[in-house]
């Protein structure tokens, strides 16, 4: 029965899969006039899935399976099924075809509403999703807060309590930080300033990165995206980046979604389509994106490495320490959370995070997001941003109806301070960064973040690769040591 029961999961895997590769199309190769079809498809291709997961054919082979004698591995395997078969029985297939088309929908709405910096015309289509998205959570567990329901859609093992707790651990540590850097006399210097770089001299920079990072282009590719994502499984993971006006912006952007695509290429091959073959969430994920950009791509071995070929491509004089001391500026004045610098994006996380929180509860009104949301980057940013396409639109997220999602980049960076240490114990880490030898780091990921898939809950895995309980201590060390060395306080 586990056999049979593990094919049944390959077959819904690969409906799934397929269904990324067209939400992939819509937001990077689609005409702008084929959203109904694409809707259609989407919301036929998820109906699919659901039910296949949902048939009692599926819950009759499960049962089997949990009454057998398992391996460890096999175990994994049935629970994460079991898992994510009784979360879906509980909605019914109507929803999920319905939410389905209604975020498919949406994505052009948002983008529009955000070329036109207006939030009134993505209103409406946000009102429908959040109501959505709460008859969902009220199917799954009604007697749960929905907010909680749905971040567990995300990250299930680590609980919305550790969450709020390392979001506020994060704020009392970093707000004292981020006064301190701006009541330091240092000004970083700007390298490109009065330059302009074309879109193909940012491509041949970006994939110039890729390239040394080691991204296999045989199982991957590189494309401009409003917002930056990456997606795929281990046979093909596509990364997608976005060009602007300074060229490092475009190149921590696409490390970043290189970190997800890297990880994803990882996962083992032999056990595609099942939980052995599958991201452990989005906690993990997010780990792995920052770990690259942040770690790596912002230290100052990477641009002792970097800067002679970054300089080429560019055709700009670069200095190692002044393209470092640039790329980790602290901004009091950015509303942007994929431009920010790593001390305020948390505070971003922070304001999104109690904004859907409200919203989710019926606390706040649709309409009313736009004031709560600037009143809210005021508070814990100091800043008011000036249009709705710098505030509250900035982010595709919701437009996808992704309710929940956004603690768990502060929970990946924090994870991704405690897994650079561990492989830092044991691989001299900055001296290989110095040299542009990444396959090292590379390696030991695979073998103790990777090559798991979901055999290991969240909590589990941090213990497996680092020894230790999750917990945000090495990153408050990590970005306190950092800064205060840059800032001279």
């Amino acid at each position: 029965m586990y056999g049979e029961l593990v094919e049944r999961i390959r077959k819904i895997s690969a409906v799934d899969d397929a269904s990324g590769v067209l939400q992939w199309d819509q937001e990077v190769m689609m005409p702008e006039e084929g959203t109904p079809a694409r809707a259609r498809q989407l919301s036929a291709l998820s109906s699919v899935s659901h039910d296949l997961l949902t048939a009692d054919e599926t819950g009759r082979l499960l049962d089997e399976a949990e009454k057998q004698e398992l391996d460890g591995e096999q175990e994994a395997v049935v629970r994460e099924i079991g898992r994510r078969y009784r979360r879906a029985d509980r909605v019914p297939n109507e929803l999920v075809e319905e939410i389905s088309q209604r975020t498919s929908e949406a994505h052009p709405v948002w983008r529009k509403a955000k070329e036109a910096a207006d939030f009134e015309e993505f209103a409406p289509v946000l009102e429908d999703l959040v109501e959505l998205k709460r008859e969902y959570a009220k199917y799954v567990d009604p007697d749960r807060p929905a907010y909680e329901v749905l971040f567990e859609d995300y990250e299930p093992y680590l609980g919305l309590d550790k969450a709020e707790e390392t979001l506020e651990t994060l704020k009392d540590e970093l707000v004292p930080l981020i006064e301190d850097v701006a009541e330091s006399s240092f000004e970083p210097r700007d390298p490109f300033e009065g330059r302009c770089f074309t879109e193909e001299v940012q491509e041949e920079l970006v994939r110039g990165a890729l390239d040394d990072l080691g991204y296999p282009w045989s199982r991957g590719r590189l494309d401009p995206a409003p917002h930056p994502f990456s997606t795929g499984n281990q046979f093909d993971a596509r990364v997608t980046t976005r060009y602007g006006d300074d060229p490092l912006d475009a190149f921590t952007s696409t490390v970043h979604e290189f970190g997800h695509a890297l990880y994803t290429l990882g996962l083992p091959q032999e056990d595609y389509g099942t939980p052995l073959g599958s991201s452990r969430d989005l906690s993990v994920h997010e780990s792995q994106s920052r770990l690259w950009e942040n770690h790596v791509a912002r230290s100052r071995e990477f641009w002792r490495y970097f800067t002679p070929k970054a300089s080429d491509v560019l055709d700009v004089d670069l200095e190692p320490d002044v393209v470092y001391r640039h790329l980790n500026r602290v901004y009091d004045d950015n509303p942007i959370r994929v431009e920010a610098d790593e001390l305020t994006y948390h505070m971003h996380i922070v304001v999104r995070f109690e904004v859907e929180q409200e919203l989710v509860s019926g606390d706040l009104d649709v309409r009313e997001v736009p004031q709560r949301w600037n009143d809210l980057y005021e508070e814990y940013l100091g800043l008011r941003p000036e249009e709705d396409a710098r505030g509250c639109l900035q982010d595709i997220h919701w437009s996808h109806g992704s309710f929940g999602y956004f603690p768990t980049y502060s929970l990946g960076s924090v994870l991704a301070a405690q897994l650079y240490d561990a492989a830092a114990e044991e691989l001299p880490l900055e001296n290989q960064v110095e040299e542009g030898e990444f396959e090292p780091l590379t390696d030991w990921l695979r073998e103790n973040v990777h090559s798991h898939g979901q055999r290991f809950t969240t909590d589990e895995l941090v213990r497996e690769a680092t020894g230790e309980e999750f917990s945000a201590d090495a990153f408050v060390e990590y970005v306190e040591e950092k800064y205060s060395e840059l800032y001279g306080i």
